[in-house]
């Protein structure tokens, strides 16, 4: 019965793979059942190496290699459709943008699923039940997921590595072995349980699948040590500063005028309590002045006289107009209670349609813009070194740059605090901010810093440097939490992505190795 259920083209190529890709949304925030990719991955490998057996025979496809392509689509659109559907919900606050829903919703999916169409379609062929065709399947699949992360603008979403962020014990490796070597890993671990489906006796098979609790016994252990010996350290550390992360859930609204922009600073300052005479770093988060610049809002300068002292610093997100450029940031600034700017940072990477619009001379003759609030396209940010003033050295991210492992390895070996700010609200009551949030735990173990996040309608957290949560407020709370945060400089740092390409270079020789060897027998 199963193999009439294989034999069926549809099925095997089309509707199993879409269904397994679907599933997969299950292994990352907020459901975090990393165990079903321990049973999606054997059974995706099973398929293709069926489709291989098959193609020529049953199917009957010239080309046949066309059916590797056509399943890896399939499962790569069922893992992008489920994975990252939110998206969608930020066409639903311009009128103009709600035609584009169907296309966001098929095309998004469609077009990142080619980075697994070209994978199984170039190594679909090669792979039988053996240990060298796991070496090749992983590697091939971290490859891509590392490809996805660095070209064109570049969209590291739900590697497989994220689907651990609920356990900081195994995560602990990351400071050590970086972000893709880890996701290698992690692949590497789902598919152990295909050594079911090879010709080998009982007691090998169960030797090989007993690795997968004896490795993540091994990393829970090495990360737990670490965990433990962090907060002795922890408590050792003089340098701190009080920080005050500001969640005001504010409605995601265009066209504010001057009295609601007003209304929504009295808010954010009753959020914040400032206290007199206490220094503080007050974190906003981004877009809390919707779609007004910094200019605008030199109105409301005694307000800040009024309610904060010389001891307070307040961060948010702005717009920040450049004559020279002739268009605007979507900046980060650090003020003090005379609403002069002390740093500022200018987002580096702005959201293909969010932010800017590709091809817009051609695309704003058709009516497009970028989604935002105004017309223009954002400016994009030039690299700039740190937010440095009194003994804070800040790694800003705005929004999404979060995801970016490349922001961390890059920073200044001298940075004792990275922040985040975020607009959530696009993503609507969605999975969305819970993935979002994941990759700020990353970061802070990566860097091995406190990392503060300030997003509106979205999670707001104070997190520490190996990846626990401090405190933390979720979707759609309001308000802030309030922590006095160690400055901890951390100088050895995954620099690089050598050791991803060592272990890389390692499968693809294992693989060949096997390879020749078979070939002469």
């Amino acid at each position: 019965m199963i193999e009439s259920h294989l034999n069926n083209r549809f099925l095997t190529l089309y509707l199993y793979p879409l269904i397994l890709g679907c599933l997969t949304v299950f292994s990352f925030q907020p459901f975090n059942f990393s165990i079903i990719n321990f049973f999606i991955f054997p059974t995706i490998f099973y398929l293709v190496v069926y489709i291989n057996k098959k193609s020529k025979s049953i199917y009957r496809k010239k080309p046949f290699k066309i059916n590797f392509f056509i399943f890896g689509t399939s499962f790569g659109f069922g893992f992008y459709l489920s994975g990252i559907h939110w998206i969608t919900n930020s066409l639903t606050f311009d009128e103009n943008f709600k035609i584009l829903i169907p296309v966001g919703l098929i095309f998004i999916p469609l077009f990142l699923s080619l980075f697994l169409s070209l994978v199984f379609l170039t190594i679909g062929p090669f792979l039988a039940f053996n240990l060298q065709s796991i070496f090749l399947f992983t590697g091939s699949l971290a490859l891509s997921d590392y490809v996805r992360s660095k070209i064109l603008t570049g969209f590291p979403w739900n590697l497989w590595a994220y689907s651990f962020s609920w356990n900081v014990e195994i995560l602990q490796i990351l400071h050590v072995v970086g972000l893709f070597a880890f996701n290698l890993i992690v692949i590497t671990l789902f598919m152990i349980p295909s050594v079911i489906f090879f010709k080998l006796n009982l007691i090998k098979k169960f030797t090989l699948v007993s690795l997968i609790p004896l490795l993540f016994f091994i990393l829970y252990i090495y990360g737990d040590q670490s965990v433990n010996k962090n907060q002795k350290t922890l408590r050792l550390i003089n340098e701190k500063l009080n920080i005050k992360v500001v969640s005001p859930n504010f409605k995601l609204k265009y066209g504010l005028n001057d009295d609601e922009i007003s209304e929504r600073l009295k808010k954010l300052v009753r959020y914040s309590e400032p206290q007199k005479n206490l220094k503080t770093l007050f974190v906003w988060p981004e877009g809390v002045f919707s779609g007004y610049n910094f200019q605008e809002i030199q109105s409301l300068k005694n307000m800040f006289i009024q309610n904060f002292d010389k001891d307070h610093y307040i961060l948010f997100g702005i717009n920040r107009l450049s004559n020279k450029e002739m268009g605007t940031y979507n900046s980060l600034v650090v003020v003090n209670s005379n609403l002069e700017i002390l740093q500022e940072y200018k987002k580096q990477k702005i959201v293909p349609f969010g932010e800017f619009l590709p091809f817009e001379s051609l695309l704003n003759k058709l009516g497009l813009k970028k989604i935002t609030e105004g017309h223009g396209s954002f400016l994009r940010g030039k690299k700039q070194s740190n937010l440095i003033f009194e003994n804070l050295n800040i790694l800003p991210l705005i929004c999404y740059e979060v995801i970016f492992t490349n922001f961390v390895q890059q920073s200044d070996k001298s940075t004792n605090l990275i922040i985040n700010i975020s607009e959530d609200g696009w993503f609507g009551n969605s999975i969305g901010p819970d993935q979002h949030f994941a990759k700020a735990i990353f970061r802070a173990i990566e860097k091995n810093s406190f990392l503060v996040r300030s997003a509106n309608k979205g999670v707001s957290a104070i997190i520490d440097n190996k990846g626990q949560l401090v405190k933390k407020l979720n979707n759609y709370e309001t308000g802030h939490i309030e922590f006095n945060v160690p400055l901890i400089e951390s100088e050895n740092i995954n620099k690089n992505d050598l050791i991803f390409f060592v272990l890389l270079i390692t499968y693809i020789f294992i693989f060949i190795f096997y390879k020749i060897k078979n070939g002469k027998k």
